[in-house]
């Protein structure tokens, strides 16, 4: 395990919401959410800390939150303003260290393991870069400092809201024998689940004291979770190598939308469909990456919360291929109706584009 990097992971406090509090501090003390109105659906991009002690959390369908939180405040937010922000306090981490890897506009991956301030102490920077926030932006921000990124998100979370929690590197066994595995990043309710009807709930479950896992173990987790079985392995034993990378190619694009009613004629779906096209299409050209383009897909989310994806590799918009996608998604439905529709697009990395020629639509 590599433990000479100095890693720390920065995550604002429930960004959207503070930065709303922050400028009306009578909704300090009340349930706030943003996401949406009363009247529409949606789902809550954040909520302050008032609204969690009802049950309310980030991704929830905006009525859920309201039947636990009946006197929830909602809010739309405003996108602009902070992005605004963000920049602002993406510029204070540059200040520190040029290793800056922005995860979202309310967290990032810093490296400081050669940054010379306070005599080299990751502790002494992150205290620092909290204050600076803090001062400047008004905003909170909680930090982790560890030996790598998985270890460091973990950390970040540990002493939240407005908290520093440090993992130094002799105490990083201890630590990761008594964690529990639905905490590792990207093990979801759906893999926590099927971890434990196998009888694994915590990190020494799996590798005990830190040692290499039996054969069998290694077999019993290809089998139930195919190739997310490898990551495991590494991160039970605190193992993560990965880079804090600062250009992040973005390997995505999408849009979508949220219904007003329920939808429940393959015909009603098309036109709605059609109708987020111009908006893909506006956003393709403002990032710059249309001779990149090799992927497409559709999303539907039925009335059951289920949702499917339908995808297919192509080097242009091309309206019909969507719909092509789009039947195929609808046949998933079990006879359920339609709440929300999304397109997307995939790029090919930089690096390839002179090696590959434009794939053709399928």
């Amino acid at each position: 395990m590599t433990t000479h990097r100095k890693i720390i992971h920065l995550d604002m406090d429930c960004f959207f919401a503070a930065v709303e509090m922050r400028d009306n501090p009578a909704l300090k003390t009340v349930p706030l959410a943003i996401g949406g109105s009363r009247n529409e659906r949606g789902v809550i991009a954040t909520c302050n800390y008032p609204a969690r002690a009802f049950g309310v959390r980030s991704a929830m369908p905006t009525h859920e939150a309201l039947k636990r939180c009946p006197h929830l405040t909602l809010l739309r937010g405003n996108m602009e303003k902070y992005k605004t922000l963000s920049r602002q306090i993406q510029a204070i981490f540059l200040r520190y260290t040029d290793l800056v890897e922005p995860l979202s506009l309310d967290e990032a991956y810093l490296d400081v393991s050669n940054c010379s301030l306070f005599r080299g102490s990751a502790t002494l920077i992150a205290e620092d870069i909290r204050r600076t926030v803090l001062l400047e932006t008004g905003l909170t921000v909680s930090a982790g400092v560890a030996p790598n990124k998985f270890l460091a998100k973990i950390a970040s979370d540990e002493n939240k809201p407005d908290g520093l929690f440090v993992l130094p590197p002799h105490h990083v066994p201890a630590f990761i024998e008594t964690l529990p595995l639905r905490r590792i990043p990207g093990v979801g309710q759906k893999t926590s689940e099927k971890l434990a009807a196998l009888g694994l709930t915590l990190c020494r479950d799996i590798v005990a004291n830190g040692q290499e896992p039996s054969t069998q173990m290694l077999s019993l987790l290809v089998k139930h979770l195919g190739s997310l079985a490898s990551s495991l392995l590494q991160r039970c034993q605190g193992i993560d190598e990965r880079p804090v990378q600062p250009s992040r190619e973005r390997k995505s694009i999408g849009v979508e939308h949220t219904l007003a009613h329920d939808l429940h004629d393959l015909a009603q779906v098309q036109d709605a469909l059609l109708s987020l096209l111009p908006t893909l299409e506006q956003r393709l050209l403002q990032s710059g990456k249309t001779a990149l383009l090799h992927k497409i897909g559709v999303k539907l989310k039925f009335s059951d919360f289920r949702q499917t994806t339908v995808e297919t590799q192509c080097s242009q918009l091309n309206p019909l291929l969507f719909q092509q996608l789009l039947e195929q998604a609808w046949q998933r439905r079990q006879e359920k109706t339609v709440r929300l529709i999304g397109l997307h697009l995939g790029f090919r990395p930089v690096c390839e584009e002179q090696l590959l020629l434009p794939l053709t639509p399928q």
